[in-house]
């Protein structure tokens, strides 16, 4: 299993590469929908912003 990314939703590192690639999202907001990662408290969005800017 990968390291957690959104404590608050329980979003690990893989399931939002993988929506990512699958998906081919671009925008915070979009993994946001597709993962729901990044839409309780917020404090992950940065590392949704490096994880985007990885695999985009």
């Amino acid at each position: 299993m990968s390291e957690t990314v959104c404590h608050c939703m329980d979003v690990d590192r893989e399931t939002i590469v993988n929506a990512i690639k699958e998906q081919k999202l671009t925008t915070v907001e979009e993994v946001q929908d597709a993962t729901t990662a990044g839409t309780g408290c917020g404090g992950c969005v940065s590392v949704i912003e490096e994880i985007l800017a990885e695999n985009s």
